[in-house]
């Protein structure tokens, strides 16, 4: 009943400049029955039935020279346009659309365009059926029909679309006191526009400009709203330089100047809010990069930490067991010689560390595997330090995605420095396997042990693992008891994870 009432108003509204007994140069019931069913559905089509049973009923009642058909027909081409535009629209511009593109207000003026002229066409041969108009009369009364419902549609649609689902998020902006400044300019342009006798139609767009720019697609809708019923309520009062034309020129010029008006706005609006869109968008990828190159110092200070921090450690150690050989009487040369030569050694590991480091900055350390890339540095530790690495993958190489990978490497090879650091082990066995649920990295020494649950001020290498594990969605286990050795477990769940084909 509510919706009925609502058509049959907003008929009676638009009957206020009419072509003809039964076409209105403005037809804004239909932009009421369209996007009442682009809202809240097609089952709300025997409303809008009703309030066109009405409007026709009283257009019979009153007018005794169109014949019964001929209603109905035009009423079959009503219901038509209205169910047709409404479905088109949720194909063309999807559910709860926002026009707030150029594609989308593109796709609503092709479902509106095809909508109104579905009525125009069944309303016309309906009234050239019964005899209301000529053979002659046709074009133009097609064109005044279809420009009319375009016309009512361009006003009522778009402003449904934007203000009803959300409409005290898009009165606060209207709420203001440059709100309140732009409704009375687009009103006073608007009747200025119309109401005087020269052409100066156009001075209203400023205002509808100043409408797209400022307050987005509801401020641009009440705008062409406020301008349209300007033009009609102006026009009607047989004021200004519509009224001054014949019939048909008079009907033709508002509802083009309504369109045009329409059209220009929200095309306008929506290119701005797509350039609005675009600006935030610059905005949030530059965060986000501002982001990754935080994170990316520091996974380097990490890697600083991993590999060439721990070689000057020991160079400072064996830099101090030199000095307390110089300050000995008699001085040992043989533990003098072997400080200097292990500090030689220290600093030449540390050299290579640092180019190895400034290498992996331009290339991905596991780039051939996970199990490759922690074998390799097996390889290289046995060969600086002499301790004893064994590392076993019981299902070969491991596909994993590439962060994962870097991730777990570099929880292997802090764990492997830590066990060279304080460990004193001869021995360490590094574990790779990758069964369907999960990755394991397991890094086990039979050295001294600590107590994991102990705190450890200034131990970035633990802090470094954990983060590591972190960051991938992983868990990393410490089980360490004095004098039994650690074991070191990093478990990642698979989680699409790894890579396709990989073990």
């Amino acid at each position: 009943m509510l919706l009925a009432a609502a058509y049959y108003g907003a008929a009676k509204l638009g009957q206020t400049l009419q072509y003809t007994a039964s076409v209105a140069a403005i037809w804004p019931p239909a932009g009421v029955g369209i996007a009442a069913l682009y809202l809240w559905g097609i089952r709300w089509w025997p409303g809008l039935l009703l309030g066109e049973i009405l409007v026709n009923a009283e257009l019979l009642f009153n007018d005794s020279a169109i014949p019964l058909g001929s209603l109905l027909g035009q009423q079959a081409g009503n219901m038509a346009e209205m169910i047709v535009g409404a479905l088109l629209l949720r194909r063309l511009i999807g559910p709860r659309a926002t026009l707030d593109s150029a594609e989308q207000v593109g796709g609503m003026l092709t479902a509106l365009v095809a909508g109104t002229a579905i009525s125009a066409t069944v309303g016309t041969v309906s009234m050239l059926a019964g005899g209301v108009i000529g053979d002659g009369e046709v074009p133009t009364f097609w064109r005044t029909w279809f420009l009319g419902d375009l016309s009512g549609t361009l006003v009522i649609v778009p402003a449904a679309l934007v203000w009803v689902q959300r409409l005290p998020a898009g009165a606060r902006p209207i709420r203001t006191w440059e709100g309140g400044l732009l409704i009375a300019s687009v009103a006073a342009l608007g009747v200025i526009a119309v109401s005087i006798d020269q052409s100066v139609t156009y001075v209203a767009f400023p205002a509808l400009i100043w409408a797209a720019f400022r307050f987005g697609m509801r401020g641009a809708t009440l705008a062409i709203a406020i301008v349209a019923g300007a033009a009609i309520g102006i026009t009607a009062h047989e004021v200004g330089p519509f009224f001054e034309q014949p019939i048909d020129d008079r009907t033709l010029s508002t509802q083009v100047y309504i369109v045009v008006t329409a059209v220009t706005t929200l095309f306008l609006c929506a290119v701005v809010s797509e350039r609005a869109r675009s600006a935030a968008a610059l905005a949030e990828a530059k965060r986000r990069e501002d982001e990754r190159a935080v994170e990316e110092r520091h996974r380097i200070a990490r890697d600083l930490h991993d590999s060439v921090s721990q070689a000057l450690f020991s160079t400072n150690l064996q830099t101090r067991a030199a000095q307390k050989e110089l300050g000995r009487a008699p001085m040992r040369e043989d533990a003098l010689a072997q400080a200097l030569g292990a500090i030689a050694d220290l600093t030449k590991g540390a050299q290579s560390e640092m180019r190895a480091l400034i290498s992996e900055l331009g290339r991905d350390p596991v780039e051939d595997g996970l199990v490759v890339a922690l074998t390799r540095h097996a390889r290289t530790l046995e060969a600086q330090d002499g301790l004893a690495i064994h590392v076993a993958a019981a299902n070969g190489e491991v596909g994993l995605d590439p962060q994962v990978a870097t991730q777990l490497f570099g929880i292997g090879r802090e764990a492997l420095a830590n066990v060279m650091k304080h460990s004193h082990a001869s021995t360490a066995w590094v574990r790779i396997e990758a069964p369907p649920d999960h990755v394991l990295v397991e890094i086990r020494d039979d050295g001294l042990g600590f107590d994991p649950t102990a705190r450890h001020p200034g131990h970035f290498g633990l802090e470094s693992m954990r983060s590591r594990a972190a960051e991938i969605g992983g868990q990393l286990t410490i089980d360490s008891t004095p004098g039994r050795g650690t074991v070191v477990r990093a478990e990642v769940p698979a989680n699409g994870d790894r890579v396709p084909g990989g073990a």
